[in-house]
């Protein structure tokens, strides 16, 4: 193991500490295992840099050789955003599934496996769970990301969540402080505004956060959303009136009273680094009480540490951030990963059983099943898939696979199927029935299964969908994302999400098999 090197000063190893970097490749670069000798203290692993689980552990091992206590972090929410599963689909059933089922202690099982496995790969922060209250059913960015729009319902999942992925030595690092449900704009592209009141944000909002208190969550992320009942005019990343007014002060003053890690969603987003850039960014962003800057799901190389750590290290020489400030963030990310180094690892995931079916079961459970108003056949035969796609938001990408066509191909061979956007009408003449006569004639005969997210939210797929509907009544519907409009088809199936277990569940409904496992 590197021991640290010599001649950096204090404050030059205290700011490289703060940075939770990404870096490229399926094996460490020498660049990161020599600022881990110099004191970084966490890096961020993405789907780019996981090709299995095996490869993924002898990665984390190859770090940690550098750096026993350091800080391996992942965005792994399960569901629609998996990096563990990123080229499959994930095992497991997003928040919205598991908060339309409703049971805390499947939610805690589903969290204890994920964490299970996360801490088998040598990962021992998880950038998850998501405690935002879906208030908002048109938000572009979070939608099955929620438990769900009741803020108790979300409370207590949240909690569950984070005492599952806690109970497996995975520090939980709950968001989006405080609160990016009832936004209608996403914050990878630009600045989100919530007016609620306070004492709005307070029934709503904050509650699955206080929760999340109460329950031990070890970090909580903070949102790039502008809450001018909190601060006119700062966004909650980098305002000290959200983070060391609200979320640091005592319960007694009305504050959170929150005393573990608090991480910067990535500052690489539209609404940091379009108005602030990363550099000042990040320096307002500790002032205000940040612990952790986020960095490297776009921006993922050694120039960006570089520029980063000199940005902080200048800011103090400026006297523009205050050295303790910096030595206090610091030391929050020193205290986690002593607290991961002790608890997590590849030993902890040792002492729990396996649950391999944990995530198929709760996505079962999550299925509504709605029929037409004819008896539903299941189909005997091949079937054809038309899967009407939105474009991906940045959180989930749009290199991880979803839908039913996969499954039921698996289970009816012979099943095809074929993609449409938006794109495919727009210009067109005829757009729209032209669109369906393209699945009709691609169908033929076979049964159609038209499988559709968040229709309420895109009018053009709510259009294909109808006309699809008239033509052909006996097809399936499966909804995959909030299901907020009126059940259509022959038969309705609502999966809360579009991990690759809730495609298998609806598959095995589609032709006759089990739900509600």
């Amino acid at each position: 193991m590197t021991t640290l090197a010599r001649g950096l000063d204090t404050l030059t190893r205290d700011a490289l500490a703060v940075l939770q970097p990404g870096f490229t490749g399926t094996t460490a670069p020498d660049w990161v295992l020599r600022r881990l000798g110099e004191g970084l203290g966490s890096v961020g692993i993405f789907g780019r840099n996981i090709n299995s689980s095996e490869q993924l552990a002898a990665l984390t091992a190859q770090l940690r050789a550098e750096r026993e206590d350091l800080l391996v972090a992942i965005d792994e929410e399960g569901g629609d955003v998996t990096r563990l599963e990123v080229r499959t689909g994930s095992s497991f059933p997003g928040n919205l599934a598991l908060g339309a089922v409703d049971d805390t202690a499947l939610t805690q099982a589903v969290a204890r496996e994920m964490g299970r496995r996360l801490a088998a790969c040598g990962v021992n922060l998880d950038w998850a769970p998501s405690a935002d209250v879906n208030s908002n059913p048109d938000n572009p960015v979070i939608g099955v990301r929620a438990f769900g729009a009741d803020p108790q319902l979300v409370a207590r999942h949240t909690a569950a969540y984070i005492r599952g992925l806690q109970g497996a030595g995975v520090a939980a690092c709950t968001k989006h402080f405080p609160g990016h449900g009832d936004t209608a704009v996403d914050s990878h592209h630009a600045m989100p505004r919530i007016d609620a009141d306070l004492d709005t944000l307070t029934a709503r909002e904050l509650i699955p956060f206080r929760a999340a208190v109460a329950a031990g969550t070890k970090a909580v992320m903070s949102a790039h959303i502008l809450v001018p009942a909190l601060d006119p005019g700062l966004p909650a990343t980098l305002s000290p009136a959200a983070l060391h007014g609200l979320l640091r002060a005592p319960v007694s003053e009305g504050g959170l009273g929150f005393e573990g890690l608090i991480v910067t969603d990535g500052m690489e987003m539209q609404a940091i680094s379009a108005a602030y850039g990363i550099d000042r960014g990040s320096v307002l962003a500790i002032a205000a009480g940040a612990d952790a800057i986020c960095v490297g799901g776009g921006l993922s190389d050694e120039d960006t540490v570089v520029r980063l750590r000199d940005a902080l290290v200048a800011a103090v020489r400026a006297g523009e951030l205050p050295e303790a400030r910096l030595a206090d963030a610091a030391a929050r990310v020193r205290a986690l990963g002593d607290w991961a180094r002790q608890a997590g690892g590849p030993g902890a995931a040792e002492g729990i059983a396996p649950a391999p079916e944990a995530g198929l079961r709760a996505a079962r459970r999550a299925l509504r099943v709605t029929p037409g108003d004819q008896p539903y056949e299941p189909p005997t035969g091949p079937a054809f898939v038309a899967a009407f796609t939105p474009m991906a938001n940045i959180a989930v990408g749009d290199e991880t696979p979803w839908g039913v066509a996969a499954e039921l191909a698996r289970l009816l061979p012979g099943t095809g199927t074929a993609t449409y956007g938006q794109r495919d009408i727009e210009g067109v003449t005829d757009g729209v029935p032209a669109l369906i006569a393209n699945v009709l004639g691609k169908a033929a005969d076979r049964r159609i299964v038209a499988v559709v997210r968040d229709v309420h939210r895109h009018p053009w797929m709510a259009d294909a969908l109808d006309t699809l509907l008239a033509a052909r009544p006996d097809t399936v519907v499966v909804e995959m994302g909030v299901p907020q409009a009126p059940p259509t088809g022959a038969l309705h199936i609502a999966t809360h999400g579009a991990a690759r277990v809730c495609g298998l569940a609806a598959a095995e409904v589609i032709t006759g098999g089990v739900a509600g496992g």
